[in-house]
């Protein structure tokens, strides 16, 4: 009996090693790892593509009406301000190993401005994970109308306009006229104007 607190304590640290070893590693996200969101792979109304070479992986999810998991370095993007990335499985079981990026893009390029996985808000005032868990589980996360997720308050042509003045992108600053007026009546949703008549102060 005097060897069973050693035999212990080894059996102990042989298992917190394993572990340790069996931890995933991350795949590396930084600035550099977005750009124009329109050199990515369009899918119906969003954007694809892969940080780890697996474009073809990333594809077969995203195009299968039948939903499936993402592999890992998948990225998924509806506007140039918000990305979702695939990280390796056990990364994060609650996310179901997405990782969440809030973005500052401009003509220099991008700056991750928040990054996380349950607790990163947009810059429309959502909780990303929030609205991401309500989809069904054959889509991994993924919203799209049908998938289960609450509806988003932006129309068609003003996600369209966000992607295509995406600042990043070549010609970007050349705004339709369709454009233009989509993206008036998204500033006028994020900031409406008091109704006449209201007093403050």
């Amino acid at each position: 009996m005097k060897h069973s607190i050693p035999v212990l304590i080894c059996a102990s640290l042989g298992l917190a090693l394993s572990a340790r070893a069996a931890a995933p590693t991350p795949i590396p996200v930084t600035d550099k790892s977005f750009a124009c969101i329109s050199k990515l792979t369009a899918v119906r109304g969003f954007f694809v593509g892969s940080l780890t070479g697996n474009l073809a992986g990333t594809l077969k999810v995203a195009r299968s009406p039948n939903g499936g998991v993402y592999p890992p370095g998948s990225v998924v993007q509806l506007v140039p301000t918000e990305v979702m990335v695939k990280q390796p499985a056990g990364f994060n079981a609650v996310t179901h190993d997405w990782e969440f990026f809030e973005l500052d893009v401009s003509a220099q390029g991008t700056k991750i401005g928040k990054r996380g996985f349950a607790e990163v808000v947009n810059r429309f005032g959502g909780n990303c994970f929030g609205c991401h868990i309500k989809a069904e589980p054959k889509w991994d996360l993924i919203c799209e109308t049908g998938h289960g997720c609450d509806p988003i308050a932006l129309t068609q042509p003003m996600l369209k306009a966000l992607q295509h003045t995406d600042p990043r992108c070549e010609g970007a600053a050349n705004v339709s006229a369709a454009d233009a007026a989509a993206l008036k009546q998204l500033e006028e949703l994020m900031h409406p104007k008091p109704a006449a008549g209201d007093k403050h102060g």
